[in-house]
């Protein structure tokens, strides 16, 4: 039996590297685009290139960029994917405030020249696209569903509204295999340190060591259906495997607020939250979303998926991983402190 063949956008991001361990796990040849940068930003792929025997020999990286259709078009084409991944974005909501053309390029543009390379194939993939439920922004409904209207408000969102409906277009007009996974909040120790999940973690574990003294936050009562990205990239896939293209919402159906992950972040380590973080207007959005709740009745039902790890689980999963990069810090600033001292001819 022919090996199958994944192209994965974003593969070194949080998403992406939990996709491409499922997928190698599963017997894939994974290939995975890269921007060209001073530094690699591998890291959270580097433990797949451990055993090569394992891993190295199915698992390649390619210099490619969503913004830049020839490159993107010539590695589609030559490796002949079976699938597709765009996991590739600008995906900080803040940030498209600040870079909005810049995001507007890479989320709206960039999947639509994902979808055009796809296109082209004598033999086209089957196309996933990581849709969001920041499309829902002003939310119309609660929970929220494939049905419910979108009503984005930042650049972010909007532009991944446009990157929908192409996936949707390009399904109806061209035949293509193309689905959308509507994936709420979802989140991991390899969560970005931006995201306010892992800036809450990150901040309590080193606060806890005498590393940090603050936190500074927005809107505490936002509140957001938070699950493991570990067990959303087995939706991304179980989406490809069925017979029929189609959208989908990827939730836990909870939700919880900002002030709710801080108390069971910071209660972990025996603190209490607010005697350390302080509302800093600079982190609260032009344009607020209040709430997110997905319903996964759907995904449920047709693909037989269902969130397997909890919010208090999550939580907890984060913290003892940040704790323990907040303990390798400490023992680096205990040992430069020690040096300095011996230096100046202290004990």
């Amino acid at each position: 039996m022919t090996e199958k063949v994944a192209l994965i956008t974003g593969i070194t991001g949080q998403d992406g590297s939990y996709l491409a361990e499922l997928l190698l796990a599963k017997g894939y040849i994974v290939h995975g685009t890269v921007r060209r940068a001073s530094t690699f930003g591998t890291e959270r792929l580097d433990h797949l290139y451990i055993d090569p025997h394992q891993h190295g020999a199915r698992l390649f990286l390619h210099y490619a960029d969503l913004a830049d259709m020839g490159s993107l078009a010539l590695l589609v084409a030559e490796i002949q994917p079976d699938e597709v991944y765009n996991l590739g974005a600008q995906s900080h909501v803040a940030v498209s405030f600040r870079n909005p053309l810049y995001t507007a390029d890479v989320v709206a543009l960039g999947t639509l020249r994902a979808l055009e390379a796809v296109r082209m194939l004598d033999k086209p993939a089957r196309f996933y696209q990581a849709s969001s439920s920041e499309m829902y922004g002003k939310v119309l409904d609660t929970p929220q569903s494939e049905t419910t209207p979108f009503y984005p408000r930042s650049p972010y969102a909007v532009a991944k509204v446009y990157g929908f409906w192409q996936v949707v277009n390009y399904r109806e007009s061209y035949d293509l295999f193309a689905t959308n996974g509507i994936l709420f909040n979802h989140e991991s120790p390899r969560r970005g340190e931006t995201f306010v999940t892992r800036k809450v973690t990150r901040a309590a574990t080193r606060i806890k060591l005498g590393l940090q003294d603050r936190l500074y936050l927005g809107n505490l009562d936002a509140e957001r259906d938070w699950g493991f990205a570990g067990d959303y990239v087995r939706a991304m896939w179980l989406m490809l495997q069925h017979d029929e293209p189609d959208d989908f919402v990827v939730a836990t159906g909870e939700r919880h607020s900002v002030r709710r992950l801080l108390e069971a972040s910071f209660g972990l380590l025996d603190l209490d939250y607010q005697d350390y973080v302080e509302i800093d207007p600079q982190y609260l959005r032009p344009a607020e979303v209040e709430l997110l709740q997905g319903d996964a009745t759907k995904a449920k039902n047709v693909l037989g998926w269902e969130a397997e790890v909890g919010f208090e689980a999550l939580v907890k999963m984060m913290v003892e991983a940040d704790l323990d990069l907040a303990k390798q810090e400490r023992a680096l600033v205990d040992a430069g402190l020690k040096a300095n001292e011996w230096r100046s001819g202290r004990p």
